[in-house]
């Protein structure tokens, strides 16, 4: 049984390959259609059972999906009739799951991590549950960071929301509350053409906390 699983993933990777080069070509704004590129998984070892249509996938996985990219040590994978991928990434303490993915339109970049990350296609959201961090790379560059309990992140949308907790509390956060860091950008940085993408990414308005 081991040989034959072996042999499968083996298969499935060649095929991940192939299905991979003839998507060189595909349209410039890739990141929209990333819920309709197929997802990739490379890992340890895998167990699939077919009542549930639900595959595990273990030790080093490593997900891509157009441009998203995941992390972690074990993943849950189920596929629904309409072709929808939900996915449950678990990381471990010293290796967060880890989520990255491009924005549409501008050279931007969104990762996060949290002890579990949990995906789905349909609705284009990813939740970051515990010690999570939500980070905005321009280019290269880290720009913004927000931190807390729960991040939850819509790629469709743009729109991210931040819980805090006592379960976020550390040494350097005993309270465990939201933190943020956001870098303003530099005047002489030529101003981005108009979009109606939403090349803005923007919190949601349940993250505020009241002012004493």
């Amino acid at each position: 049984m081991p040989h034959q699983t072996t042999a499968f993933v083996r298969r499935s990777r060649l095929a991940v390959a192939l299905s991979g080069m003839l998507l060189v070509a595909a349209a410039a704004h890739a990141e929209l259609a990333d819920k309709d590129k197929p997802m990739n998984i490379e890992a340890d070892s895998l167990r699939y059972d077919d009542k549930t249509q639900t595959s595990v996938f273990s030790g080093n996985v490593l997900v891509t999906k157009g441009t998203i990219i995941m992390r972690g040590s074990v993943i849950k994978i189920r596929q629904d009739a309409k072709g929808n991928q939900f996915g449950e990434l678990d990381g471990t303490d010293k290796a967060p799951g880890f989520f990255r993915q491009k924005r549409e339109g501008v050279d931007e970049w969104v990762e996060g991590e949290g002890v579990q990350v949990v995906y789905n296609s349909e609705t284009q959201t990813v939740v970051l549950n515990g010690n999570a961090t939500l980070r905005r790379y321009r280019g290269t560059q880290l720009n913004d960071i927000n931190e807390g309990n729960q991040i939850v992140y819509n790629s469709l949308t743009e729109v991210f929301s931040v819980k805090g907790g006592p379960n976020n509390a550390s040494v350097t956060n005993p309270s465990g509350r939201v933190r943020a860091m956001l870098t303003p950008i530099p005047k002489d940085e030529a101003a981005p053409a108009p979009s109606t993408d939403g090349a803005k990414l923007r919190p949601s308005g349940k993250i505020g906390e009241q002012r004493k």
